[in-house]
């Protein structure tokens, strides 16, 4: 196929599928079909890969992210890291070896360096060459090289940037278009689960290129002021988090199809008559999750080579901090639509459950455990409590069967303020606590009073509303909302699983162990470890072993994930 530019809309100078006259031919699947079915069958990148190793090549790939891991068996690196593919005949796993050991890597977390050469020019410096000159000597050629790298990083930037756009284009001309047309093949909401909001990923990320080329400078790289795009365009980011809360179910429904013959074949003459390179569907569907947990690490390596003194500074700073914040929207919006499914369905586990839904205010459990409520008169109720952004739920144990809640209230946390009691006889209530705190109305007199059986039980409360304030105020400055017709459907799933099903939950209620639910700010960027290439949509804490936390709450619940 013969080389061709890539305009800003992802299209391409010269084409096989344009005519003399100009006009893009409308070929068919069947056309293709029949003209060439011996094209039909995929595969062929990894075999590339490996007949250079085979004959010698040292093949290089250099990390996109980071990979932890505790897994022997696993390479760990850097994003940046330069690793040597020793074998490359499995999609999702490849066998490398950097400077610490070989072992096996997610190919999904690496991209080959294009020029296999450039390590060797490097580290290969020459035998009895000349001695720096001179510290001013020295000096100069530091500010050239890092000159030099900067424009490495803009033209890196910029290219991936218009090969992306290629790939958007690709998707939408040569998936979706093919796709609509076979209406006995896909409905209409098949095709909306598999490529989701992508076509409008595509038009925002066309008038962010056009804004990118206006700003990049061709004949001196260097000078390129970029940093301002980014920031006017970072509202515009967010519409990755519906294609990225999309994309397990894309995966899924995907995967389903790919199992007929006719799918298969179907998907790769589309991918044929667009000329498109050798991945298959989900290789290219991966690719808009991939992209926004790149740009912070691109600007990062920008900014390392951006001088104080360069125009540019400031902007490219604010912009690696806006698109952290990106990915962490991104991802925080991810983490609360799974956690509105088990609210959900707990909440249908409730007896007697009253007034509105949960997830009609609240998307998260921050806490839960036992305390006895005291009432002025100095009755006491033990309760159990489920403490959730904006509200607290009150619910007390059946007294034979030990494994069913019921319902017994709420208090709306928005209106309260937390008080703090020491030990000894409070004077507004008259009454001797201990291990106590109040909760006390802004706007009339209602009051509760809280004690727990031991001092640290007091002080996860404590800490849990301080948590549940910070994510509420969190959640407002970042514009973070779950729509009405997903609270709707995670209500709809959870009545259909709870139908039939006797109320209660499986095992005694043990209080969680307190969690630390660090700030916004403070959440590193990075993807998931140990994860195929279809999984990569996490961005942005690594996979850890599974929380207590949730394990508590589902043992207070009748369903199993």
């Amino acid at each position: 196929m013969r080389a061709s530019n890539i305009s800003s809309d992802g299209g391409t100078e010269s084409s096989a599928l344009v005519d003399d006259n100009g006009s893009e031919e409308d070929y068919s699947y069947e056309d293709l079909c029949q003209g060439n079915p011996r094209y039909l069958q995929p595969g062929g990148e990894q075999l590339a890969i490996n007949e250079l190793i085979g004959d010698g090549s040292v093949v290089c790939a250099e990390a996109l992210w980071d990979h932890v891991t505790m897994d022997d068996q696993e390479l760990g690196f850097k994003a940046g890291d330069v690793i040597q593919v020793l074998e490359a005949s499995n999609k999702d796993w490849w066998w490398g070896r950097n400077e610490d050991k070989e072992a096996w890597f997610p190919a999904s977390f690496v991209r080959l360096r294009v020029n296999q050469e450039e390590l060797s020019e490097k580290s290969g410096g020459t035998p009895g060459g000349e001695q720096a000159e001179g510290t001013g000597t020295d000096r100069h050629r530091h500010c050239e090289s890092k000159q030099q790298m900067r424009a490495n990083v803009i033209q890196e930037i910029m290219n991936t940037e218009r090969v992306y756009i290629k790939h958007l284009k690709d998707i939408c001309e040569g998936y979706i278009r093919q796709c609509r047309k076979h209406t006995g093949m896909f409905t209409v909401a098949q095709l909306a689960t598999i490529f989701g909001n992508i076509e409008d990923i595509y038009k925002f990320q066309r008038k962010f290129l056009k804004d990118l080329e206006k700003q990049y400078n061709k004949e001196e790289p260097h000078l390129s002021e970029i940093g301002s795009c980014f920031l006017q365009h970072q509202e515009g980011f967010g519409i990755y988090s519906e294609y990225c809360n999309n994309h397990p179910g894309a995966c899924a429904e995907l995967s389903g199809l790919m199992k007929q013959s006719r799918y298969r074949h179907f998907f790769e003459a589309c991918r044929l008559l667009q000329q498109m390179i050798d991945i298959a569907l989900d290789g290219f569907l991966l690719t808009p999750v991939q992209k926004i947990c790149k740009y912070p690490l691109q600007l990062a390596e920008l900014l390392k080579y951006t001088t104080q003194e360069h125009s540019d500074h400031s902007n490219i700073k604010a912009a690696y901090e806006a698109m952290k914040n990106v990915a962490c929207l991104i991802n925080e919006r991810k983490r609360k639509l799974e956690s509105i499914d088990k609210i959900a369905r707990w909440q249908v586990s409730i007896v007697g459950w009253e007034g509105q839904d949960i997830l009609d205010r609240s998307s998260e459990l921050i806490h839960s455990g036992e305390l006895t409520r005291i009432s002025k008169q100095g009755r006491s109720q033990q309760r159990t409590f489920f403490l959730f952004d904006h509200q607290l739920v009150s619910c007390k144990k059946d007294l034979l069967r030990r494994d069913m809640l019921y319902y017994r209230g709420r208090v709306d946390m928005d209106d309260m303020e937390l008080v703090d009691l020491e030990d000894g006889r409070d004077k507004d209530w008259n009454l001797s606590l201990k291990n106590a705190f109040k909760l006390v109305s802004r706007t009339t007199d209602e009051a509760h009073v809280f004690c727990a059986r031991k001092q640290e039980d007091k002080a996860r409360w404590l800490q849990a509303c301080a948590d549940e304030r910070r994510r509420v105020r969190e959640d407002r400055e970042m514009g973070m909302e779950i729509s009405e017709n997903q609270k709707k459907l995670a209500m709809l799933n959870a009545q259909k699983a709870g139908h039939g099903k006797s109320k209660g939950y499986g095992g005694c209620p043990v209080a969680p162990p307190h969690q630390t639910l660090h700030p916004l700010h403070q959440r590193h960027v990075t993807v998931p470890t140990s994860v195929p290439q279809q999984q990569v949509f996490a961005l942005a804490e690594p996979k850890r072993k599974p929380s207590l936390f949730w394990h508590t709450f589902n043992k207070l619940t009748p369903f199993k994930k």
